[in-house]
């Protein structure tokens, strides 16, 4: 028999796998750790939040996060998290994210509840660490 209660259906590992890659093609993603330095509500965005990070690089990054929903900026700041640190710059409704910072949720984008969490190290390690 199987179980097909509500909290089954909803599960995330029901919404599709994407598609395979080659070791290559993820050896080129820069994932690193930083450390919120300021974190604020973007002010031509609902959804997000810009971030000011400390990525070991000696000048300030910045990114922008669909998070609002999720934390409050002053939670964030001097927590460690990981980006992608190599993903091009672009503009986001006026502000510039230089990266994207790595977060797990439990349902789908979308879903009328969910819980979303960043991905951070369990140990204290400095900005810029690399991870693999």
């Amino acid at each position: 028999m199987t179980d097909a209660s509500p909290a089954a259906a909803e599960s995330p590992t029901e919404s599709p796998f994407k598609p395979e890659i080659v070791f290559e093609d993820f050896a080129r993603v820069d994932l690193r750790v930083a450390k919120v330095l300021e974190a604020k509500d973007h002010p031509n965005a609902d959804k997000l939040l810009v971030l000011t990070l400390d990525d070991g690089s000696g000048t300030p990054r910045q990114i922008c996060a669909g998070v609002k929903a999720f934390y409050n900026p002053e939670d964030l700041v001097g927590k460690s998290i990981v980006i992608v640190a190599n993903l091009a710059p672009r503009q986001l409704r006026g502000e510039e994210s230089r990266g994207m910072l790595l977060a797990g949720s439990d349902a789908a984008k979308g879903a009328e509840e969910r819980v979303v969490a960043l991905v951070s190290p369990l140990a204290d390690l400095p900005p810029g660490s690399i991870v693999s």
